[in-house]
């Protein structure tokens, strides 16, 4: 963080917002600028990325289904919106000390003791080892003492827009995070790969909500894609990965995407049009959107 960080004090805060007096590396000062830049960078891929995906990606005819809220997008965004400033404090604090040198965080290739193949080997093992931990704290947070006030915010999109991807309670979304900050004070990360797996991470999320269900045939059941996370949004207790099945696999909640099958919701919204299932009443949908989908109501 602190390439972006020395970044904007060159470009914007030293010649037009802090007093000349003000050192660029006072900590009072590095903790605000790290607020600002946070609050702003978290609200330009949130907003850029999760409208970009809404129009070009997301099946609007998902709004359709009967699991699909009233004014759901607004309320996705008005969600992430209140949360994200509240999740920023404890991330600055991680960044804060990133600044200050107490990460593993390195400038150059050279100072990588295996060159380019310990820069590429490294992204790789920030995404399996993110992608376990936060399974397992995605998993905690389905535990029943901690579901309700923390984690049923989120399941409350059933039938998910890209902008639920950051609809979180403020310590759910913190707490999915913790992974992605402390593998740079456990392991050797170049700076630039960091910031550039930060941002696709947060992409990542985005589009495991777009509802597109599409990935080549030998990924189905490797990659934890849309049609993973709609199944964990509509049945709860499976598909807790980030990127892969593994540990799903391992865990024993890997559920076969229902998408897969003919049995997903753009495959509900044809035969109910068809008028091949019988009516909704009052409210309750039907055997295809499985019961299993509202016990955490």
């Amino acid at each position: 963080m602190d390439l972006v960080l020395n970044y904007v004090d060159y470009n914007f805060f030293t010649p037009y917002v802090y007093p000349t007096t003000w050192p660029e590396d006072e900590p009072f000062r590095q903790i605000t600028s790290l607020l600002i830049v946070t609050n702003l960078g978290a609200l330009v891929l949130y907003l850029l990325f999760g409208t970009l995906s809404y129009y070009l990606v997301f099946d609007h005819s998902l709004k359709q289904h009967p699991q699909f809220l009233e004014n759901q997008v607004q309320l996705e965004i008005k969600y992430a919106l209140q949360s994200l400033p509240w999740i920023s404090i404890p991330t600055v604090a991680l960044f804060f000390a990133e600044v200050r040198g107490y990460s593993r965080l390195y400038d150059n290739i050279e100072d990588s003791p295996y060159g380019w193949f310990g820069v590429i080997l490294s992204m790789l093992s920030f995404l399996f080892f993110t992608d376990m931990c936060i399974y397992w704290i995605h998993r905690f947070l389905h535990h029943k003492l901690v579901y309700k006030c923390l984690h049923k915010p989120h399941h409350r999109w059933k039938v998910a827009t890209p902008f639920a991807s950051h609809a979180f309670h403020p310590v759910d979304g913190f707490l999915q995070s913790i992974p992605y900050h402390i593998y740079p004070f456990l392991f050797p990360l170049h700076k630039v790969t960091y910031l550039g797996l930060y941002i696709a991470v947060n992409v990542w999320t985005i589009s495991i909500h777009d509802g597109d269900y599409r990935v080549p045939d030998f990924l189905k059941h490797i990659i934890n894609g849309s049609a993973h996370h709609t199944d964990h949004h509509l049945y709860f207790d499976y598909n807790y990965g980030q990127y892969f099945t593994l540990w799903d696999k391992i865990g024993g909640s890997y559920k076969s995407p229902s998408s897969f099958e003919g049995k997903g919701p753009h495959d509900y919204l044809k035969k109910l049009k068809s008028g091949e299932m019988a009516s909704i009443k009052n409210g309750h949908v039907d055997e295809l959107v499985n019961r299993d989908s509202l016990k955490n109501e």
